[in-house]
């Protein structure tokens, strides 16, 4: 469990703990009469091979399967070796059906249902946000497997899918090698991660999504991964009217 370090300060301060793992919130203690501590329940995202249902006796002659001649073969076949979030290719070097598992999680925020003391700033439609940090934890792994790259986005509630246009990188979370936790690190934020970030929870009627993407490769003589990683991500904030 996290135990999130709570910013105090004479400001407006908003707290949003997205995805994250821990029950507890984030303390707010302000002395200006003016500031609304505000505190969003905690969420968690995890990464579950067994979401994928991949068929150990299936893959194996998928992954092994000579592509050479039909390398089209690794994406129209893929089915028979994963029930779902997963494609194929014809690796270029081992001529060889790779195995791409999708990691795709979402967690919704709405902030004006979640913090109702936003209701008191006379219905003003955007409110200046300033971001102070976005971190991540990695506080249980079972994962057999390092994971990829993870891209952290935020998007339109309407909007799931990290290769959605709509949805936009704002940073991203270093590999995790198998089987190890990572105490609280700071994201890594893309060129317009703060911005886009700033601009989306600025609009603070309207809800959104923060997704969270990548893609698990396996290859002909690697095992299917198995196990879950389960993760946190914190952004924590200032903002006013």
């Amino acid at each position: 469990m996290v135990d999130w370090l709570a910013l105090q300060k004479p400001k407006l301060r908003l707290c949003a703990a997205v995805l994250g793992l821990s029950s507890a919130g984030c303390g707010l203690i302000s002395s200006d009469v003016e500031d609304i501590p505000l505190m969003i329940q905690p969420k968690m995202f995890s990464v579950d091979t067994a979401s994928w249902n991949v068929s150990s006796t299936a893959a194996d002659p998928y992954l092994s399967y000579d592509c050479s001649s039909t390398p089209s073969y690794c994406a129209t076949a893929v089915s028979n070796a994963c029930a779902t979030g997963c494609s194929g290719s014809c690796d270029a070097t081992s001529q060889t059906c790779d195995l791409g598992l999708d990691v795709r999680v979402f967690q919704s925020i709405d902030l004006l249902t979640e913090q109702p003391e936003l209701k008191t700033l006379n219905s003003a439609p955007i409110i200046h946000v300033t971001i102070d940090s976005v971190m991540y934890t990695v506080g249980d792994n079972s994962l057999d497997v390092d994971t990829p790259l993870l891209t952290v986005y935020v998007a339109p509630i309407s909007v799931m899918d990290p290769n959605d246009p709509s949805a936009q990188a704002i940073g991203t979370i270093a590999p995790v090698p198998a089987m190890m936790t990572v105490p609280a690190t700071g994201m890594q934020f893309t060129a317009d991660g703060k911005s886009d970030l700033v601009a989306i929870m600025g609009s603070y009627m309207t809800p959104f999504n923060v997704i969270v993407g990548g893609q698990v490769v396996v290859k002909n003589g690697e095992p299917v991964p198995s196990g879950k990683l389960d993760a946190a991500v914190q952004i924590t904030a200032h903002a006013s009217p």
